[in-house]
């Protein structure tokens, strides 16, 4: 008899902008559960800015440091975790994501992105001559794997966040009735 487990955590994936540390701090209160951003673990290990990482260490030390937080913080119960954009392209965070709690997609056009995005400094893969085109090639590369990872795919261009966290609260919980 196939028995279903409960998921422990949720894991919100998707390009940065479309919503996940906003989405993710409402899901953890409305749940009394602990919210981290992974992005923001590695700041606050480093002592220094993501841009920084990135200008010291380049994108290949900061994917390092982000596979090492990503498979501590999946080791906690009752966690809502924003990852950064970039983190499906390491299959052994794929990995730990799917195997530690339910994973949510949040998937957000590339124009609805860099409307959110353009003003912000601190996106070092942003920071090139064409931000929009960047966000294009970002997104065709990584929606094939964030939708492999992802439990739930949510359209999250155009709706709130708090319908967004209702509507993952309620996947949780069909996952979780028997």
């Amino acid at each position: 008899m196939l028995v279903q487990v409960e998921p422990q955590n949720i894991y919100l994936v998707g390009l940065m902008g479309a919503g996940k540390t906003t989405i993710g701090r409402q899901l953890a209160r409305r749940l009394a559960w602990r919210f981290v951003d992974s992005d923001h673990e590695i700041v606050a290990r480093t002592g220094v800015n993501i841009p920084t990482v990135f200008e010291i260490e380049g994108e290949a030390g900061f994917r390092r440091r982000e596979s090492q937080v990503v498979e501590e913080l999946t080791t906690l119960r009752h966690i809502v975790m924003a990852t950064g954009g970039g983190v499906v392209l390491a299959k052994e965070n794929r990995e730990h994501l799917r195997c530690n709690g339910m994973v949510v997609f949040l998937d957000v056009s590339p124009r609805q992105l860099y409307e959110r995005t353009r003003h912000d400094k601190n996106r070092p893969l942003l920071q090139v001559d064409n931000p929009f085109g960047r966000l294009e090639a970002l997104h065709a590369e990584r929606w094939p794997l964030y939708q492999d990872v992802a439990d739930v795919i949510i359209d999250a261009s155009s709706c709130n966040a708090q319908s967004i966290v209702q509507t993952i609260i309620q996947e949780y919980q069909q996952r979780c009735s028997p």
